[in-house]
Parts: C-alpha cells; sequence; structure tokens
C-alpha cells in the first residue's frame, strides 16, 4: 500500500485540470460551480480558448434547463483560469490529468507533474479505460494516486468511477468519495485495475450483443435500440441489473441464465459488419451517418434531444439540482 496522505478534502480549495478538452472543461466546470479556483492547462492558447468556450456552452444549458442561475455562471467563469505552464499546479490541492489516452504521454506527464506538485496533493487521471497500474508507473507516491473517469456529458452525468491503482491508499478513496459527494457525483469504487472499469464493461457487453443481433440478422438496428430503450434501459435508470435480477426472481433469472447464456455472442473481434462501416466512413455523429442518418442537422438535433433527457432523468435523481446551487 502507498504512502499515506496528510490531504483532507475539507481543506481543498484548489483544483488542477491538465487537458481542456470536452472531459477536462466539463470537470472544471463542475468543480468551479461548487466554489473551488480550478486552473485548466493544455500545449496552446488555442485549446485553452476553445475550453473556455465549453464552459460557457455548458453553463448556457444548465441555465436553460433552470438548474442554473445567470451569475452563478458568471461565478463559474470567473473561478476557472488557463494556462500553458504547468507550473501552476505546485499549489494544487488535486491534479486531474484528461490529456491524450496515450500510455507513454499520461506516464512522462504524471512524472513531470510530482516534481512540480505538493506532497500531499491527490493525483487522479481521467482515462476511460487504460490500466491506472500503467499510468501511475513513473509515480514515485502511489498510494495519492487513483482513476478518476467522469462521464460524458460530465455536467450532466452523475457517475464517476474510482479506480484503486496496487498501491492506491484506502485513506486517498475515502477523501475523494466524500469530494464527488460534494460536487454532487454518485462515486463506486473498482477495486481492481480491470479494463473498461464497470460501466464500460457493462457498456461493451451490451454493445457487442446489439451488433450480435443485427449481423445475425434476429433484428433491425433501429429495433435493438428500441427494444433497449423501452425495455431495460427503462428500468435501469431506477434499478440496476442485479436489483432487477432480485426482483425478478434469482431462480428465474438462473433458469433463463443456464438455456441463453450458451446463446449469446461470446466474440472476441469486432464484428465485419462493424469494420465495413468504418471503411465506409460512417462513424456516427461525427460523420453524419452511422447505424442512424445524421445529415441535415439531424445531429444537433440528437444531441439537443440526448442531453434534455438526460437532464430530465438528473432531476429526478438529484432533485435538489432544479433550483441550482
Amino acid at each position: 500500500m502507498g504512502r499515506v496522505i496528510a490531504m483532507r478534502v475539507d481543506d481543498t480549495q484548489k483544483i488542477g485540470v491538465a487537458g481542456a478538452g470536452t472531459m477536462g472543461s466539463g470537470i472544471a466546470q463542475i468543480f468551479a460551480r461548487k466554489g473551488y479556483e480550478v486552473v485548466v492547462t493544455d500545449i496552446d492558447e488555442e485549446h485553452l480558448q476553445r475550453s473556455a468556450e465549453l464552459v460557457d456552452i455548458f453553463n448556457s444549458s444548465l441555465i436553460e434547463e433552470g438548474i442554473m442561475l445567470p451569475e452563478e455562471a458568471e461565478e463559474v467563469r470567473g473561478l476557472i483560469s488557463y494556462s500553458t505552464d504547468n507550473q501552476v499546479f505546485s499549489d494544487a490541492d488535486l491534479i486531474i490529468e484528461a490529456i491524450i489516452e496515450k500510455m507513454e504521454i499520461k506516464q512522462d506527464f504524471w512524472r513531470e507533474i510530482e516534481a512540480i506538485a505538493r506532497r500531499d496533493a491527490f493525483f487522479a487521471t481521467n482515462t476511460s479505460g487504460l490500466s491506472i497500474n500503467g499510468i501511475c508507473e513513473k509515480v514515485e507516491n502511489k498510494g495519492r494516486f487513483i482513476g478518476m473517469h467522469f462521464w460524458n456529458p460530465p455536467h450532466i452525468i452523475p457517475l464517476v468511477e474510482l479506480t484503486k491503482a496496487d498501491e492506491t491508499s484506502d485513506e486517498t478513496v475515502e477523501e475523494l468519495k466524500k469530494l464527488m459527494t460534494i460536487i454532487d457525483k454518485e462515486a463506486v469504487v473498482v477495486h481492481k485495475d480491470a479494463p473498461g472499469f464497470i460501466g464500460n464493461r457493462l457498456q461493451f457487453a451490451v454493445f457487442r450483443e446489439a451488433l450480435h443481433i443485427v449481423d445475425e440478422g434476429i433484428a433491425t438496428f433501429e429495433d435493438v435500440d428500441k427494444a433497449m430503450k423501452y425495455g431495460p434501459g427503462f428500468r435501469y435508470p431506477i434499478i440496476g441489473p442485479l436489483q432487477t435480477a432480485d426482483l425478478g426472481g434469482l431462480d428465474t433469472f438462473y433458469y433463463i441464465s443456464d438455456y441463453l447464456f450458451e446463446e449469446l455472442s461470446d466474440m472476441k473481434e469486432p464484428p465485419v459488419m462493424l469494420q465495413k462501416m468504418m471503411n465506409a466512413g460512417r462513424l456516427g455523429v461525427k460523420s453524419r451517418k452511422g447505424f442512424w442518418d445524421y445529415s441535415g442537422g439531424k445531429h444537433e438535433q440528437a444531441i439537443k434531444t440526448r442531453d434534455k433527457m438526460l437532464f430530465e432523468m438528473l432531476k429526478h435523481i438529484h432533485p435538489e439540482q432544479k433550483t441550482g446551487r
């Protein structure tokens, strides 16, 4: 187990965020909204300018939903500063890395930061799937290091996965769980550094079976999406898959598993269908066509509709969000 950290969440004042993309900007906005001083870094001013624009977009969407007041948005904007110099992290209480998903770049970043940062600062990586042990390989004091995976869009989705490296201290886990509560996030602890953590393992298990159903001609992609939205997906915001089994009867789920598991996809490589779509440039919203058609502005409407419905769910999960901070 790594060395114990003296820092306490109650003493936290300044948050450092490395990476000015969608995730880094969203994380900065989340902490600033709760009154923390935040500094965001990236490699050039263009990225930082875009980050400030993203924060304004996130604030505007919260204002439109009645979750944030306009004066709060001004406070958030004033609490976030931007820099191309990582030295600004020297007095940060927590440093969150949300840079490019390349192992060597992340490792070198943390080696640099450990030489700059306070000895009691917490270190967190927002990777969505890379090994936490691998990322902190060049960190000397691994006890203060943890995975902190926010979900996109971060200013709406409540989940944060706290993933332990082999040497992450229990104190680090407990203190950062408290911090997640303060910023109105729902933290789960991943006790083993497993690829995909919890959320993506579940998400890609469903994705694999969805692809299999379409590829085998069992159903159309439209009906696969519809079945998830109005069946299992309708339940999951209220009860997870294991409580669903409890309520349905574990004996019933055992008997269904006994014959159905054998029929489910266990493919280890993506199907040829998905490869063909990629080769044809059908990449989803980013190319305006995937399974669904997003041409003629439909991509913007799809994102707006998604966010609108996510906000509605957020208000049910956290009713206090309806009136702002």
